[in-house]
């Protein structure tokens, strides 16, 4: 289930930059993510008032509000830079790239921020992940772009918000059902990006058909496969097991977008590939390591729990 769930992942949440070009030659980026999030959140309402009462109940307004500051970087935040990006003349490939860099600021402040084991096979994979992404931008941006060069700047600071979003739903206390959460997260986007495009006077949306087609494939693939995915791949395998799957989405994205927009696909992004793949096994081997060597840590006190510090092998007690 877990390798089932990893690759759907992966496919899905690459999608979004694919949707992301499809509805940038139609519109405007407010306006294609205003009517992504609009009808969106306004099916989950209807679901949440009648067949997911009971998922609602017990939850409180601090959960909650909660969940509305992680939608509003991980939805809002993150989407409006990548879409930005592209509309700028950034190619969803080089767009996937930029973001790459977010398993490995992720992976240096699991320690720290949630207190979880990074082993040294993981801080490898890691690495190794780190040159394939980088090997595969310096051969797309060696093809040369219509893009400013500051807009490079913007996928980054997208993924400097999906950083935000992950740490501060995993230091949550109150536990939110999947569902719930993601009703939030799609409300707030769907009142961010409403107020935007009536800012901007893109409220209106095209008479085109590459549009609701563009849309479409953004609310089936994107949000409910590739960002319902994440939150469910996050919970059940950790922080490490989704940075390493991060690393998949730029080649898988640059493969995609050379044969939907014959985006450039030469030798060395085959490489960045395979550098890919291999640190996703890297990284899924040392987790094992890493769980192993935290099942060994006894728990004398039968009082506390055992947590790990961000340094590697060394072990920190909090009491409950």
């Amino acid at each position: 289930m877990n390798v089932l769930l990893s690759i759907g992942f992966v496919l899905t949440w690459s999608s979004g930059f694919i949707g992301a070009k499809l509805g940038a030659g139609s519109a405007g980026a407010v306006t294609v993510l205003m009517w992504r999030f609009l009808p969106l959140a306004a099916v989950l309402a209807l679901l949440a008032a009648t067949a997911y009462r009971r998922s609602w109940r017990g939850l409180t307004a601090r959960a909650l509000g909660r969940q509305a500051a992680v939608g509003a970087l991980s939805q809002s935040g993150y989407l409006l830079t990548v879409y930005y990006a592209i509309q700028l003349g950034v190619s969803s490939g080089t767009t996937a790239l930029i973001d790459g860099v977010q398993p490995l600021v992720a992976g240096a402040l699991a320690g720290p921020l949630l207190g979880q084991y990074v082993s040294r096979t993981q801080w490898l994979g890691l690495a190794l992940g780190l040159a394939g992404v980088a090997l595969v931008t310096t051969a797309d941006a060696g093809a040369g772009t219509t893009a400013p060069w500051w807009a490079y700047a913007v996928p980054f600071l997208g993924m400097l918000s999906l950083v935000a979003a992950t740490f501060l739903d995993r230091r949550a206390r109150d536990a939110v059902p999947p569902l719930v959460s993601l009703t939030v997260h799609c409300a707030t986007s769907a009142v961010v990006f409403g107020g935007l495009a009536l800012a901007v006077g893109g409220a209106t949306p095209p008479a085109d058909a590459a549009f609701w087609t563009a849309v479409a494939w953004l609310v089936g693939f994107s949000t409910f496969g590739g960002y319902g995915l994440y939150w469910l791949v996050l919970r059940r395998g950790g922080v490490a097991r989704v940075n390493a799957l991060m690393f998949l989405m730029a080649p898988v994205t640059a493969v995609w977008g050379a044969a939907m927009f014959d985006e450039p696909f030469g030798v060395r992004t085959a490489v960045g590939l395979a550098l890919g793949l291999a640190a996703v096994a890297v990284v899924h081997r040392g987790g094992r390591a890493a769980a192993r060597e935290s099942d060994r840590v006894p728990d004398a006190a039968g009082a506390g729990v055992t947590r790990a510090s961000g340094r590697t092998g060394r072990r920190v007690r909090t009491g409950r």
